[in-house]
Formats: C-alpha cells, sequence, structure tokens
C-alpha cells in the first residue's frame, strides 16, 4: 500500500458483485462528524484538528484516524431542543433536508462531539459556553448519552443549556458506497474548541487522540503512517489553506454540499471505483477476482 487507504480485502469482491448488479445496496443511515479546530499563537502555522485513532480490534477501519461522529438518534427529529443561531429552516437549506432532519443532524455532530471528545457546543444563554465540562456529573450525563438512557434534548433541558448551531459550519458530505453493508450518508462539520474547554478521549472505539494540523496528517497518510478512509484525508486537504479556526468556518459557508459517493464502473477487464472529484482514491478491481 503506497499510502495510508483503509481499503479491506473484502472490498473487491463486493465492489464486483455491485458492478455487475449481484448485490442488494443498504440504506445510509443519517451521520454526523465534526472536526474541531484550535489555534495556537505558539506554533504558527495553521489550526490543529482534533483526531481520534479507532482501536485496532475494530472490525470496520481498525487502526484508522477519523473525526468524532455518529450515527442520528431518532428522538431529536422528534422534539424541539434548545436552539441558537440560524433557524432550523435555514439549516434545512443548507443541509439538504427537512427541517426535523436539518435539527437532528447538527444535534448528532454536537453529541457526538461531547459523547467522543468531551467538547459541548453549548452554553446557558445564545451567547454563551459552558467552560467546563468534567466532573463526575457531567460523566454521568455523557455515558447516559452514549446509551442512549438520555436524549440529547432532555440532557440539554435537565442542563438548562442551549445548543449552539452558529459554532458549526457545514462542511462537505460524503456517502457510504453502496457496497458497504452498513452504510452512512455523513455531514461533516468544522467548529472551534470553546475557551476553557478541553479534549479527552471519551470514547470506547478509539485508544488515542491527538491534536495535529491538517497537513502534518496529510503527510503522514502520503507516507503510509497513518491509516485513513477517503473522507478524512479529503477534508484533511481542504483545511490546510486556512491560517486560523475562524477562517475555516467563515469558508464554511460557501462549500459545495453536493454528496461524495463512489461508483464502480466496468473498464475492460477491471472495476474502477471513483469518487467524483477525488482522483487519488480511485481503486482498480480485477474483474475476475483478486484483492486490488
Amino acid at each position: 500500500m503506497p499510502n495510508g487507504q483503509w481499503f479491506p480485502p473484502e472490498w473487491a469482491g463486493r465492489i464486483r458483485a455491485l458492478a455487475q448488479g449481484e448485490l442488494s445496496v443498504a440504506p445510509a443511515r443519517r451521520a454526523a462528524t465534526v472536526m474541531l479546530l484550535r489555534d495556537s499563537v505558539d506554533e504558527p502555522g495553521g489550526p490543529s484538528v482534533h483526531m481520534l485513532r479507532r482501536r485496532t480490534s475494530m472490525a470496520f477501519a481498525g487502526g484508522a484516524y477519523a473525526y468524532p461522529g455518529g450515527g442520528v438518534d431518532p428522538r431529536d427529529d422528534d422534539r424541539l431542543v434548545r436552539w441558537a443561531g440560524p433557524g432550523r429552516d435555514v439549516w434545512a437549506r443548507r443541509l439538504g433536508v427537512d427541517a426535523a432532519s436539518a435539527q437532528a443532524i447538527v444535534c448528532a455532530a454536537v453529541r457526538e462531539t461531547y459523547e467522543e471528545a468531551g467538547v459541548l457546543l453549548a452554553g446557558e444563554t445564545a451567547e454563551t459556553v459552558v467552560g467546563d465540562t468534567t466532573g463526575d456529573d457531567w460523566e454521568a450525563d455523557r455515558a447516559a448519552l452514549v446509551d442512549r438512557e438520555l436524549s440529547f434534548a432532555d440532557f440539554l433541558d435537565r442542563r438548562g443549556l442551549t445548543l449552539r448551531s452558529d459554532l458549526l459550519g457545514a462542511w462537505t458530505r460524503w456517502i457510504t458506497p453502496e457496497f458497504e453493508p452498513k452504510r452512512y450518508d455523513t455531514w461533516f462539520f468544522v467548529a472551534a474548541l470553546p475557551a476553557g474547554q478541553r479534549t479527552r478521549n471519551a470514547s470506547t472505539e478509539a485508544d488515542r487522540t491527538v491534536w495535529i494540523r491538517p497537513a502534518d496528517a496529510a503527510i503522514g497518510y502520503d507516507k503510509g503512517e497513518l491509516l485513513m478512509m477517503p473522507p478524512t484525508v479529503a477534508t484533511l486537504r481542504q483545511l490546510q489553506p486556512y491560517g486560523s479556526a475562524a477562517e475555516a468556518l467563515a469558508a464554511a459557508g460557501g462549500r459545495d454540499l453536493a454528496p461524495v459517493l463512489a461508483r464502480p464502473r466496468v473498464e475492460g477487464d477491471e472495476v474502477v471505483l471513483s469518487w467524483p472529484g477525488q482522483d487519488e482514491f480511485t481503486q482498480r478491481v480485477p474483474l475476475g477476482g483478486g484483492d486490488r
């Protein structure tokens, strides 16, 4: 493998089966992930991004670096949550979904960042953000969220907190290829680490977390030292031009959110898997057999 692209061996057979019309396509579950950014006055050169490494024992993408994120909780469609920033209708237009789905996706982004990184984009008012999310009581609530014993709306209510949707910027949208048995329709967001809060490895799925500059992470991938999936590498490269977290957030509003979905096609004796606008990830699989 010339770089750190995660490509499991079972993909080859699935790609062939899909291209030949022999595979049923699973529905894609809504999901959200957050690229949490942090500036450093001591180390100029642009912001760092918070990444976690999936445990090597994980069946899916074990050892791969990713961002905090996960699936939507269906309960977040059904009940209005305490909300500040652009309205649900504004987010609906931005994300290309209905208002209820927009709320659920934004809630997933904020909730998953809290569950997996211990960082909460919420405050007691529409202009404030909590300064500290450590302590036994916070951990009990976080664990209840992870176990789905507590809905995000109830969590905000019991704490008297308001979700700060204005602290998020929608960046891109990727959909898991159709040959995967478990699929996600994932919206990627950017956010700045709130003052007074700090990240920690709160995820049971991760064995390591790092703050790393996007360019350095991309170099690690190019050298084959850091394992990553295509959406992670693509977003790292997209973040590189920005000199601060604020610059990246300001740029988010103009980003194209057209879904990126890999499609297989047959070319001669090969099946070619390509992602629109992402030529570096193109994979070629022999039509008759073989892994690559």
